[in-house]
């Protein structure tokens, strides 16, 4: 089960300080990972031939317990704060010598891999793993190297990930049992005490985040990206709920990648070999891409099932909201190969404006392209979290927030300068609601949205006239072909045109209020692109 001599591996574990495991298994393939598992007594294969796992105390990410160490290289170059929270370095390596000693004497899973589909911006990993389904996740998620390249890996960046080792904060300087650190001095992410994958693969994410922006000068970005049959790319930014898997998902294009990518001097990339998608509420009508993905090669998170014991059942939420499937990306049909496109002609920030007041397509300048990129706007529809009973704003940086190192005015700066390089089209999309907020308007049809996203794409939308949006200063489209004109604008789907004013003035002091934050960072160019609150429409 191991690539190298013993020679050769226990060396490659000493620089690690895990020469004393019981047994190293080196990059098994995907049928050992599950036959290990289901061995082990922690997966069980369901009727479509995906390993079904349960990551036990927690479903998601755990931000507040995701720290970064402070040293020379980040401590004047790290976004500190709610996001990025310090952590010595010594008690770094004191916690990592408590996690090797835990490791001695238990098998450990290495897997070999590497991020970022552009040769010249590749980042090889080593992944070790005290569970078998968690190698098997990095396997899915990472790039995976040939049986050549594997003969002469050297890795970058290492990952020990063992979620069976709890922290103790008083001792560790945690905050509770469970941690992710990363440290960039030493190239080194430690994650104990949660089995939940995403902790890698977001790990990673990060570090790309810091490096690609900081050193080479490349934008990293939480997007989908696709590739028309002329060639074009366009990349997708939206969080939860705002249809950016749907949107890219496109029969007519290629898919690059549905969440992390680079944008390079002369092309976009994929960071990743495979997908993380929610499973909740998953039909093959809505999401056949994911749907048919889901077979043998696939890992179901913390999903139900329907009374045979063995087929999933998508609406059950007993476990978590948060039910994930991670599957290679060959697990999808009309997939670019390598996952990389050219420069992108379009992009498009998706937003699900519960309020009713943002139209549904809009050109934004360059400066309202990085406000609006800072800003990271959607909205949170009643009943789709416990506790929200009326919609709410949710704001994420860059469409991302939780995975930036650096501050969000940088990401958007070079947003701005690639814009200016290149020549691209930035739309805000609304996936959301119109002729009224939440409860009272309809949710805009999803085949009204594809066929602006359409006319975006194929240019039909730069021949026809504009009107701009009196608070917000976005440039609205006053035709487009298959759209009812009337949708265009969202004033005039209102019946009550005094209460959409109301409710746009309030969106707006909403948007002003969050951006207080990075006002202090950001250019005149980004802060004459907020909204005017005392607008008169």
């Amino acid at each position: 089960m191991n690539h190298f001599g013993r020679k050769a591996e226990k060396a490659s574990l000493e620089t690690l300080g895990l020469e004393k495991v019981a047994n190293a298994y080196w990059n098994l393939t995907p049928a050992e990972l599950v036959e290990e598992t289901i061995m082990a007594g922690q997966g069980m294969l369901t009727n479509t031939g995906a390993l079904a796992v349960d990551t036990g105390e927690f479903t998601g990410r755990s931000p507040k317990d995701r720290f970064v160490v402070e040293d020379d290289t980040t401590r004047d170059s790290v976004w500190w704060g709610p996001v990025n929270h310090k952590f010595d370095a010594d008690k770094f390596h004191a916690i990592y010598n408590r996690m090797k000693a835990y490791l001695a004497n238990r098998d450990v899973y290495v897997r070999d891999a590497y991020a970022c589909a552009d040769p010249e911006f590749r980042l090889n990993i080593r992944v070790v793993t005290e569970y078998p389904w968690s190698n098997m996740f990095a396997n899915n998620m990472f790039l995976r190297p040939t049986a050549e390249e594997i003969e002469a890996f050297d890795p970058e960046w290492h990952i020990v990930c063992a979620p069976g080792f709890h922290a103790d904060p008083e001792i560790d300087g945690t905050r509770q049992h469970n941690f992710a650190i990363l440290n960039f001095t030493e190239k080194m992410i430690i994650i104990g005490g949660t089995a939940y994958t995403g902790e890698i693969k977001k790990g990673i994410f990060s570090v790309l985040n810091f490096v690609l922006p900081h050193d080479r000068k490349v934008l990293s970005m939480h997007c989908s990206a696709n590739v028309g049959e002329q060639g074009d790319t366009a990349i997708f930014f939206g969080l939860s709920g705002t249809g950016k898997t749907t949107l890219s998902s496109d029969p007519n294009r290629r898919l690059i990648g549905d969440d992390e990518h680079g944008w390079s001097d002369d092309r976009i990339f994929n960071f990743e070999g495979g997908c993380y998608a929610k499973c909740i509420d998953l039909s093959e009508e809505k999401e056949p891409q994911i749907w048919n993905a889901i077979k043998f090669g696939a890992i179901l998170e913390n999903i139900g099932f329907q009374d045979d014991g063995s087929t999933p059942d998508f609406h059950d939420s007993s476990k978590t909201e948060n039910t994930r499937v991670s599957y290679p990306i060959h697990h999808i049909d009309n997939i670019m190969e390598p996952s990389s496109g050219g420069l992108p002609r379009n992009i498009f920030f998706l937003t699900c404006d519960a309020f009713g007041v943002l139209p549904p397509i809009s050109r934004l300048t360059k400066g309202q392209a990085m406000y609006h990129f800072i800003s990271g706007y959607t909205a949170k529809v009643a009943g789709t979290e416990a506790g929200i009973d009326e919609p709410q704003t949710a704001f994420s940086a860059c469409f991302g927030s939780p995975f930036l190192p650096l501050h969000p005015t940088k990401y958007a700066e070079m947003l701005g300068e690639k814009m200016d390089a290149h020549e691209v089209n930035v739309w805000l999309v609304n996936t959301g609601w119109s002729g009224g907020g939440y409860g009272v308007g309809e949710r805009i049809r999803l085949k009204y949205t594809r066929a602006m996203i359409t006319a975006a794409l194929e240019g039909k939308l730069d021949k026809v006239e504009y009107k701009t949006h009196k608070v917000f200063g976005l440039e609205m489209p006053v035709s487009c072909e298959n759209v009812p004109a009337e949708l265009l604008d969202p004033r005039n789907t209102w019946n009550d045109l005094a209460a959409y004013d109301s409710k746009a003035a309030d969106l707006a002091q909403q948007f002003n209020s969050n951006f207080e934050k990075f006002s202090e960072y950001a250019n005149e160019e980004i802060l004459a692109a907020a909204p005017s609150v005392e607008a008169k429409v």
